[in-house]
């Protein structure tokens, strides 16, 4: 067994050694490079949450670690341009799309069937190629003070209505909600989704990203937002500070507004460490990995092995949300569709 050694970030030296290119987080003492054996991980993740999930795997089998964080379309993209090249042995993402970006350019490697038989078929892609690892619910965040529960909308598609005009917020820049975009792509067809992107450029208060839409609407400046659940559920848990005067409305109904995004874990096919790609993928799938999400402080789903959502989380199976093979959203034309819009 390797001695055990986690490397959090890589430094920039180290970046230069590994021919990764992009920013690299923050630096580890000694700014040494990883070995050859390193298993390296492209994270778009939560950092907190995924150096969590190393620590323990690390602990359990001694295999080293190097993560390079980004976000979902920074190393999305970077895995494409890398390509073969790439020394990246697995990617995980927030959202789906960026994943379905690096399977589509078939960089990824199958992943092993036990691994995929932890994971209920609709929270992984029928292609095998990936899986899921999390999930996050659309929600809209709604100010009662502002907005009467018998005012809410009773579909997403409804906030490009006339009357939506200056009343609701989102953050259209952040992977998150272009996610949520692929949804309404795969759902509605891209007709539907350009009249509503050209609705919401008309209507919608534009945010830096869920944590800013969700504060505008605490303090009153908007009354409702489009956002995921868990930025209101960990703020609940602490000071209340960003959310305290806000209530949440789930859509149901599997209307695009009750999407649920998948954030996926994906083995390079490049990757030099087949094997232990693999043990990574089966730890986060595993009861172990899910723990760690379900009893952390992501209020993140858990989607595998069984593993219970976090109190007072709803069920995951409760929200009613649209079914859709996360391997078909297409984050690029969503892209497209919202520069024309003006919103990117």
């Amino acid at each position: 067994m390797r001695s055990r050694r986690i490397v959090l970030s890589i430094a920039p030296l180290a970046v230069a050694a590994l021919a990764l290119t992009g920013c690299a987080g923050s630096t580890t003492p000694g700014d040494e490079a990883p070995s050859e054996d390193a298993l390296v991980i492209y994270n778009a993740q939560h950092e907190q949450l995924t150096e969590e999930w190393v620590a323990a795997f690390t602990e359990e089998t001694g295999i080293e670690v190097v993560l390079r964080n980004g976000n979902d379309s920074e190393l999305g993209n970077q895995l494409v341009e890398e390509g073969e090249a790439s020394r990246a042995d697995v990617f995980l993402t927030e959202n789906s799309p960026a994943m379905s970006l690096v399977e589509n350019a078939g960089l990824l490697a199958p992943i092993d069937q036990a691994t995929i038989d932890l994971v209920p078929e609709q929270y992984r892609p029928s292609s095998g190629l990936w899986t899921g690892i999390a999930a996050r619910s659309t929600v809209f965040v709604y100010n009662p003070e502002l907005l009467d529960e018998s005012e809410l909308p009773a579909s997403l598609m409804d906030l490009q209505d006339e009357q939506w005009q200056g009343r609701w917020g989102a953050a259209p820049g952040g992977a998150d909600f272009q996610a949520i975009v692929s949804a309404v792509l795969e759902l509605e067809g891209a007709e539907a989704t350009s009249a509503w992107l050209d609705g919401m450029k008309q209507n919608a208060e534009i945010y830096q990203n869920n944590i800013a839409t969700m504060k505008a609407v605490n303090a009153g400046e908007v009354p409702g937002g489009v956002i995921y659940h868990y930025y209101w559920f960990r703020d609940q848990d602490g000071t209340q500070e960003n959310s305290g005067d806000t209530e949440l409305h789930y859509f149901g109904n599997q209307d695009p507004g009750a999407f649920v995004s998948v954030s996926g874990g994906g083995v390079l096919k490049s990757s030099a460490h087949q094997d232990e790609a693999q043990q990574f993928l089966a730890f986060l799938a595993g009861e172990a990995g899910q723990q760690i999400l379900g009893e952390g402080y992501s209020f993140e789903y858990p989607v595998a092995s069984g593993v219970p959502a976090k109190s007072p989380l709803p069920a995951l199976d409760t929200l009613d949300a649209p079914v859709i093979d996360p391997s078909t959203l297409n984050g690029p034309e969503v892209i497209d569709l919202m520069t024309e819009a003006g919103l990117l």
